[in-house]
């Protein structure tokens, strides 16, 4: 699979997401195909977001964290797995930015360096076709 979209606007995303209240990722990841870029990626099929973000209302959205911390903890090992030099996105980055920074806009940092990751790894699946 050849990615087209290696820059979109990590931190942006993760601004407007904040401020919707993860509304924006819900219509996103089918929509602008992210979540089959991070199937292919990561090699399996993951739980869908839209499944994540349901289960996290009752939460208070712990479970959507905790499920994305999830991803980026994978995305990071598959950079390291390509030899991809960091900085990487991982679960405590994720996870820590969104509970701990949330006054310092914690999750547009922790969605920016998420998006940085998935780049890196798909620019390097681009160029090893």
């Amino acid at each position: 699979m050849r990615f087209k979209y290696t820059n979109r606007p990590g931190f942006w995303f993760g601004f407007i997401d904040f401020f919707t209240a993860g509304l924006f990722f819900l219509f996103y990841m089918p929509l602008g195909g992210l979540q089959e870029e991070l199937d292919e990626i990561l090699g399996h099929r993951t739980q869908r977001y839209c499944v994540a973000y349901m289960l996290g209302i009752p939460t208070l959205f712990i479970y959507t964290l905790v499920w994305m911390a999830r991803i980026a903890e994978e995305l990071k090992a598959k950079a390291l797995e390509m030899g991809i030099e960091g900085p990487h996105t991982s679960w405590w980055h994720m996870f820590g930015w969104n509970v701990f920074g949330i006054l310092l806009f914690g999750p547009a940092v922790a969605t920016k360096r998420f998006f940085d990751t998935l780049y890196k790894i798909e620019r390097q699946m681009n160029e090893n076709l």
